[in-house]
């Protein structure tokens, strides 16, 4: 997580968050590209068994995701025991949460209230706003055939 809230710390510098901008970041903090460039901009990051991604919107916006845990489906392309694996990923979450709100941003974090979309989309989350951005923990599953992770995410207030 210490890599997660370092880049968390250099993206808050970047105003407007850009694509070029946190690729820029990633590399001075020394991720390892990933090779998936989009629009001549490296957006697939490694560092320390985290990965990270950012993704630029059609209205300008940019988001920037790590994952911090991953438990990847099983030979059968599903979980045996799914509600285990999501109590996993909320243990992991319970686990991270700490780590960020007693960093060198917990001074900058402002609890956020979840919206429905949220509740649909995650787990288990927790938001804050991080100088007027939407910084996001949660547990996600984006379809049953895919990995259960943590995520953390900065986006600017609009992105979709």
């Amino acid at each position: 997580m210490a890599a997660v809230i370092a880049m968390l710390e250099e993206l808050r510098g970047i105003a407007p968050l850009t694509a070029e901008g946190a690729a820029a970041r990633f590399s001075a903090q020394e991720w390892t590209p990933g090779g998936k460039p989009r629009n001549g901009v490296e957006t697939s990051w490694d560092k320390d068994d985290v990965g990270g991604w950012i993704q630029a919107f059609s209205s300008g916006a940019v988001s920037v995701k790590f994952y911090v845990w991953i438990r990847d489906v099983d030979e059968s392309g599903y979980f045996d025991d799914v509600d285990a694996v999501y109590e996993e990923g909320k243990q992991a979450l319970a686990r991270f949460l700490p780590e960020i709100e007693e960093s060198s941003l917990a001074r900058h974090l402002v609890e956020a209230e979840q919206t429905a979309a949220d509740k649909d989309e995650f787990i288990a989350v927790k938001k804050w706003t991080l100088d007027g951005r939407i910084l996001t923990a949660g547990v996600i599953q984006q379809d049953t055939d895919l990995p259960v992770m943590v995520v953390v995410a900065l986006e600017e207030p609009g992105a979709a």
